[in-house]
């Protein structure tokens, strides 16, 4: 632990009991100031609760610029710039070609893609040399599930966009990388999926993945913290896969 000391990060859809409240309480473990911001002020003052000294909740939307000027505003008044930012913040739907709708494909590119684009757009003012940039793209990008085509398509944009965005800002000593998660246990699946198929979903999940089972949010967590810091210091526009095995066996 302290791999991140005196570090200050940014993590979106920091508030749910999933892969972004992990992550924060993992950044905070290893030194870092962190801000996280999300739609949900109650479920953002729960994760400030629950990992305590180190984390400043900003509510907010990422689709929306004011915004995100608010959240950037409070990093920039702590005077010291910023050196992580997790762009995690998604929405998700299931939806056949033939169901889906105009209003749930922008819904969903607003958040996934344009929010992630401002997201780190209003970042770059403020990144020290040395920054890391993790782009939470998914595994859902590699495959051709039935029903998940617009969220895959969102993803894949992702994934694109931490390869251009790694040549871009690679001159400002600023490494950009993402993650591909695979079926990751979390509120936001049961969300997705609701109470009643809650379950049987995820014992689907857990038997297609190699090791067997779904992931946990802090083994996301861990990888995110890694890219983060030194420690990877010499990786750039990759795509790392914490999947179980899930795309690799």
């Amino acid at each position: 632990m302290g791999s991140l000391k005196g570090k200050t990060a940014v993590v979106t859809g920091g508030g749910t009991h999933g892969i972004g409240r992990a992550t924060a309480a993992r950044l905070v473990a290893e030194g870092a100031h962190v801000f996280i911001t999300g739609r949900r002020k109650t479920e953002l003052d729960d994760a400030v609760e629950a990992i305590g000294a180190g984390v400043t909740a900003i509510p907010g939307d990422i689709t929306d610029e004011a915004d995100l000027d608010r959240l950037y505003d409070a990093v920039r008044a702590r005077g010291r710039g910023l050196d992580v930012v997790f762009a995690n913040a998604a929405a998700a739907s299931f939806a056949t070609i033939e169901q889906l709708d105009v209003a749930e494909f922008q819904r969903i590119f607003d958040v996934n893609v344009k929010g992630t684009l401002l997201t780190v757009q209003k970042a770059l003012p403020l990144l020290n040399p040395g920054a890391s940039v993790i782009l939470n793209a998914s595994t859902a990008a590699d495959h051709g599930t039935a029903a998940f085509g617009v969220y895959a398509a969102s993803k894949a944009a992702i994934r694109s966009f931490a390869r251009t965005w790694a040549a871009e800002l690679r001159p400002r000593d600023i490494r950009v990388n993402a993650i591909s998660p695979g079926p990751i246990d979390t509120s936001g699946i049961t969300e997705l999926v609701g109470a009643e198929n809650d379950a049987a979903f995820k014992a689907r999940a857990g038997a297609r993945i190699a090791m067997g089972r779904m992931g946990r949010p802090d083994e996301v967590a861990a990888t995110v913290a890694f890219l983060a810091s030194a420690d990877s210091s010499f990786i750039l526009g990759a795509n790392l896969y914490v999947d179980g095995g899930e795309n690799q066996i």
